[in-house]
């Protein structure tokens, strides 16, 4: 892995490119209000949505949106806080299972990320039996960083992506679920290799820690790594690569600085003995968000590449990679800016991204020739 000054250069010599090749833009569905995830269901049966109020809805494209799927939870929705990811289980085609990550509320106005999963009914209107698998622990969210993103590997494992609900030292506590990859198995259960599951004082669930808004996670096809991408403070959103164990280094090693324009108060500086440094870092905040590699046939020119939302930028990032490293990237909605909070390849090959809006939008993405 690089070290974090060798990436100050690599960032140097990634431009960001105005459009190169452009994109054509469908917008297949509006009024959607802050749509944050959505999964494709088999058999051309359209697409599941997630809104952050607590709605998940099925959309089609003869049909369009569907009305609300009842047996979602109760969701905190408060804030940054509400309904986030919907992943389908592996074996869906007989489990029939939906996974949901949300906004779950605790004792004194306070809430933490919940995962669990129903089985959605034959007629697509119902998720029956819903059942809770993982809460953060402790509950310390008043409305800001919950993550909340969810991958399974394909080697019976699932992974959830945690916020440090902007309680900043918490990222570096093993006691905590706060600022923390975890690993379960499918079934929600705790795989006995994970490497604090035998360590006293610390959560048998996390992978690494470090980590301060998780917003975009996926698993790179051309060797299985998981990848994730995570907000900074003012400056210094990160792409990482999280390895067993490690430490990603929030807040005591980061590349930005307070939204005041003050130093972390916490922060030792951009190279801290004992942290890993990101594959990949933006010195101005793109506010990145949901993330997608694309490894369908349908459009050669993005093969091998990884697409990510940016929310403040209001622009769709590509990225060209090389192993485990970022060497180009560019925007390519200068022409249709939007805040971008989800990006997913369609079976059929097309991008598909949600905007964030009240009036949030489904996009249906393809190159320009």
């Amino acid at each position: 892995m690089p070290s974090r000054t060798l990436i100050a250069t690599a960032f140097l010599f990634a431009p960001v490119l105005a459009c190169a090749a452009g994109v054509n833009v469908d917008v297949l569905q509006s009024k959607l209000d802050h749509p944050w995830s959505l999964a494709f269901l088999p058999d051309d049966k359209g697409m599941l949505i997630t809104l952050r109020d607590g709605q998940l809805r099925r959309w089609q494209p003869e049909e369009g949106l569907g009305d609300p799927i009842a047996g979602v939870p109760k969701v905190w929705a408060h804030g940054q806080g509400g309904l986030f990811d919907v992943v389908l289980a592996p074996d869906f085609a007989n489990s029939r299972r939906v996974w949901l990550s949300y906004a779950e509320a605790g004792a004194d106005d306070k809430a933490g990320t919940a995962v669990g999963y129903g089985t959605l009914s034959p007629n697509l209107q119902r998720l029956e039996d819903f059942k809770v698998v993982f809460r953060q622990q402790p509950k310390l969210s008043t409305g800001n960083h919950f993550g909340g993103r969810m991958v399974f590997d394909g080697k019976g494992h699932l992974f959830i992506a945690l916020g440090e609900n902007n309680q900043r030292s918490t990222a570096q506590d093993l006691d905590k679920l706060q600022g923390k990859l975890v690993r379960l198995n499918e079934d929600g259960t705790v795989p006995k290799d994970n490497p604090f599951a035998d360590k006293q004082g610390a959560r048998a669930e996390i992978w690494s820690y470090g980590h301060r808004n998780p917003q975009g996670m996926a698993i790179n096809p051309a060797n299985g790594e998981l990848w994730l991408n995570e907000h900074g403070p003012r400056g210094g959103d990160e792409i990482n690569i999280p390895q067993a164990g490690k430490n990603y280094g929030w807040p005591i090693a980061t590349w930005g600085i307070n939204y005041s324009g003050m130093k972390i108060p916490e922060a030792k500086g951009e190279i801290v003995a004992g942290t890993e440094q990101p594959s990949y870092y933006w010195k101005v905040s793109p506010a990145v968000s949901g993330m997608a590699f694309y490894n369908a046939d349908k459009f050669p020119q993005w093969k091998g590449r990884l697409f990510i939302g940016a929310l403040k930028d209001e622009n769709l990032i590509e990225l060209t990679i090389s192993g485990d490293k970022v060497t180009d990237q560019q925007r390519l909605l200068d022409d249709h800016k939007e805040r971008i909070r989800d990006v997913r390849v369609g079976p059929d090959g097309y991008l598909y991204v949600l905007t964030d809006a009240s009036d949030g939008q489904l996009l249906k993405l393809s190159p320009k020739s």
